[in-house]
This record gives C-alpha cells, sequence and structure tokens, in this order.
C-alpha cells in the first residue's frame, strides 16, 4: 500500500471519526479506502472500466 496525504475539511473528518466511534469502520483510513472503492467502483458501472472522466493524468 502507498501513502497519500490529502486535505479534507473539519466536517468531514468529524463525520468520519463519527463512524470510525460507531464502530463502522476501524479506523479513518479504512473509512476513507472504502470511499474510494465505493467511488471506482461506481465509476467502473456508470462509463466502463478504464474510463474514468475525473481521473486525469
Amino acid at each position: 500500500m502507498e501513502r497519500v496525504t490529502l486535505r479534507i475539511p473539519k466536517q468531514q473528518i468529524a463525520e468520519v471519526e463519527r463512524m470510525v466511534d460507531t464502530g463502522e469502520f476501524p479506523n479513518r483510513s479504512e473509512a476513507i479506502r472504502s470511499a474510494v472503492r465505493e467511488m471506482v467502483n461506481e465509476q467502473d458501472a456508470e462509463s466502463g472500466e478504464g474510463q474514468r472522466p475525473w481521473a486525469k493524468v
């Protein structure tokens, strides 16, 4: 796994912390990984594998 550093508004971090505190996720990293997986899966389903208009390299 690679480390990624990002900036997230305090409100969103507070919501992630709430999900960790209620046991929905074991930690913040897993919550964020889950969100990224969901976004990638959703894009794959909508536009076909490999065609992600939001991911410009």
